[in-house]
């Protein structure tokens, strides 16, 4: 069993060191369960142990978690990479060619709120490229209800605010 789990993690590894932004957990599992590899439960476990072992790196926000690959990730991927099989780099490679605009479109857009010190909510909004913030908006709402709102939106409307911040401020 020990060499499963070992697989899971190289080829997680692979995943994130053949990409210059993280992926969500669900973009792992999406190709990982398509790919019947595994489970959806021993992936946890394994994304688990990676995050314990800071192979990789987790940024949560109240509606996604994203993985970024650490340094000690890509040393063990480079001493233990070998052990991936051409084929299932093969299967990555192309799923990662296909889907690279969505995936980098889903984590390029990041918002998540917190209550401030005036018991209403604030909400960051972010989108990001590398290692820029393209828009950084923080805004203040009454509710957690409308921070929850705020947060789902963003993902879908940030292209749209950000034009429309550029076109009316330059």
């Amino acid at each position: 069993m020990s060499e499963a789990f070992t697989l899971y993690k190289l080829i997680v590894l692979y995943m994130l060191d053949k990409v210059n932004f993280p992926l969500t957990n669900g973009q792992i599992s999406e190709f990982i369960l398509d790919k019947g590899y595994t489970t959806y439960f021993k992936l946890q476990q394994t994304l688990a142990e990676m995050g314990a072992a800071h192979f990789v790196r987790e940024e949560i926000t109240h509606n996604r978690t994203l993985y970024h690959l650490t340094e000690e990730g890509r040393e063990t991927l480079r001493y233990f990479g070998n052990k991936i099989s051409p084929a299932i780099r093969e299967d990555i490679d192309m799923f990662l060619n296909e889907h690279q605009y969505e995936l980098k479109n889903e984590v390029s857009a990041k918002a998540d709120y917190f209550q401030n010190t005036s018991y209403e909510f604030s909400v960051r909004c972010q989108v990001v490229e590398g290692q820029t913030n393209l828009i950084d908006l923080t805004l203040t709402v009454p509710s957690e209800r409308e921070a929850q709102t705020i947060v789902n939106n963003w993902r879908q409307k940030s292209g749209e605010v950000y034009a429309f911040i550029m076109k009316n401020l330059l």
